[in-house]
């Protein structure tokens, strides 16, 4: 034994040298003395110096492989130290052969941490074997199943369903806990931990805390203990349901706010739950926390009892005024009330009853009786104005307000007019292609087209007219049911030169309605 070489005698003309460092990974160094016999690989009679090679380690595998097939025919154990971390999962030195170790397989649940198992001897089974590739796949965890499926048959065979066994809590999930039975895994589902809702195991439970639990179910197949905690105690449904009847109301504390509505509690671990839908008449889609908190006492009214389900549906809006009917009641559809605008869109302003949870909207043509969209710029957000109640729909849960019902239709000016009649009118503007009249008291504003503004077309030019003249003009029509007036000075002029002419000439003499009137007019003088 030498400082680099091990030198064996072969049988043959020369020795046999091993690197040292063969002895040295599988700590055979310190056993082996001279004189003993070992078994080496002759891997070459004669090299390009004519030495003999030989190797300790590749004998060793080659034993290692063998033994290792036949662990994988029978399923035996092996013994195996993990050295390092790859790409997956870990290297195991088995006997010098080395052995791959998935990630998945080195624990019945994945560990975050293995230094306490690194370079310690493990026990290990082959799970795969592909000697043209030299591949061996071994597992930790398959024994550790083997030992848990042992230790259940033996914790399976003292209990019974029914007992009530004491164990600790090993693992918390969304779902439930998993409970250490003196090493046997029993699962405890969410539902299993409290009669009430329960949203996260969390809440109650924690790890390493010591519980009692009642074994619920054992299957013996699958070899799964399933264990409860609420089954302890008497189930409050059964104990208090007969004492709360449908349609009656109760006092409540509300325990669980959700998006979907809120569970107030009646007795110790009965519970019922206010749907979203149940909690106000007119926010429906608002979320339950705004309008009840936790720990706050409220009435509530039971509608409905499901025995096969063990569920109590409630109502928190049953117990309060209805606004609808209040609404209907002291502000029926004509009534005047105030509002609040809420928000503004491109076709209407959506407001709030002041005083009130309801919401309704004023469309733009029931702002103002010119119907314009203009209209609704001169609204801002949280601005209070004064509204007539146009339409109540409870079952659409809609209120459709105006603004310009307030005041006197303009239109009314024309209810005992007829088409051809006169009127005079103020002028308010003038464009290039129409001038736009005022007319009646109510200023109700309507436009005269350029082509309606004068019988003779060099007369017809809105720049004739100024602001505040008053003109007379014929209505040429009129229809109510569609709010639509048309005027015409034209029309009136015709009309006027037709009078003439059948009173004081003919269309033949050649005479225009200036030259018929002014000689009426010298006459009068």
């Amino acid at each position: 034994i030498g400082k680099k070489y091990v030198f064996v005698d072969l049988g043959l003309k020369s020795e046999g040298a091993i690197p040292i460092e063969e002895f040295k990974f599988s700590k055979e160094l310190e056993k082996i003395k001279v004189g003993e016999k070992i078994d080496v690989m002759l891997e070459k009679i004669e090299n390009f110096r004519g030495d003999v090679v030989v190797s300790r380690e590749k004998a060793r595998r080659h034993y290692s492989w063998k033994k290792m097939e036949k662990a994988f025919e029978n399923k035996d154990e092996v013994k195996g130290i993990i050295i390092s971390r790859c790409k997956g999962g870990f290297v195991v030195d088995i006997e010098s052969c080395l052995c791959f170790l998935p990630g998945s397989q080195i624990d019945l649940r994945p560990l975050k941490n293995i230094d306490h198992l690194m370079k310690i001897p493990q026990t290990f089974e082959c799970v795969k074997l592909d000697r043209k590739r030299g591949n061996i796949v071994v597992s930790r965890r398959a024994i550790l199943e083997k030992r848990r499926d042992k230790d259940k048959s033996a914790m399976i065979a003292k209990i019974k369903e029914g007992d009530v066994v004491e164990g600790t809590v090993k693992h918390l999930t969304e779902w439930g806990a998993f409970i250490d039975l003196n090493g046997v895994d029993a699962l405890l589902h969410i539902t299993d931990i409290s009669w009430v809702r329960v949203n996260k195991p969390s809440e109650l439970l924690s790890i390493g805390q010591n519980i009692k639990v009642k074994i619920t179910k054992i299957d013996p197949e699958s070899k799964k203990i399933s264990v409860g905690i609420k089954q302890l105690t008497e189930d409050p449904y059964e104990k208090y349901a007969d004492k709360y009847k449908v349609g009656e109301t109760y006092n409540a504390v509300v325990t669980k706010v959700l998006d979907y509505g809120c569970f107030a509690k009646l007795e110790d671990g009965l519970e019922g739950l206010i749907h979203q839908s149940e909690l106000s008449y007119s926010k429906k889609n608002n979320q339950p926390g705004k309008i009840l908190t936790t720990s706050q006492e409220v009435k509530v009214k039971i509608l409905e009892k499901d025995d096969e389900k063990r569920r109590l549906s409630l109502s928190y809006k049953a117990t309060q005024v209805n606004p609808w009917k209040k609404l209907l009641e002291e502000n029926p559809v004509g009534s005047e009330v105030e509002v609040i605008v809420k928000n503004i869109t491109d076709f209407a302003l959506f407001v709030t009853i002041k005083d009130s949870e309801l919401d309704g909207m004023i469309h733009y043509k029931d702002l103002s009786y010119s119907e314009e969209e203009t209209e609704l710029e001169k609204y801002k957000k949280k601005s209070t104005l004064k509204a007539k109640i146009l339409e109540i729909n409870e079952n659409k849960e809609k209120i459709r307000f105006g603004v310009k019902q307030l005041e006197n239709d303009p239109f009314d000016f024309f209810k005992d007019k007829k088409k051809s009649d006169v009127l005079t009118v103020i002028v308010k503007e003038t464009l290039k292609n129409e001038i736009k009249v005022s007319v009646g008291k109510e200023k109700l504003i309507i436009p005269i087209k350029k082509n309606q503004l004068a019988e003779k077309v060099e007369d017809a030019r809105p720049s004739r007219f100024a602001r505040g003249d008053k003109i007379d003009v014929m209505i040429t029509e009129i229809d109510l049911s569609k709010r639509k007036v048309a005027l015409s000075i034209k029309a009136l002029e015709e009309m006027q030169t037709k009078a003439a002419v059948k009173k004081y000439g003919s269309e033949d003499s050649g005479a225009s309605l200036g030259d018929i009137l002014g000689k009426v007019l010298k006459k009068k003088k």
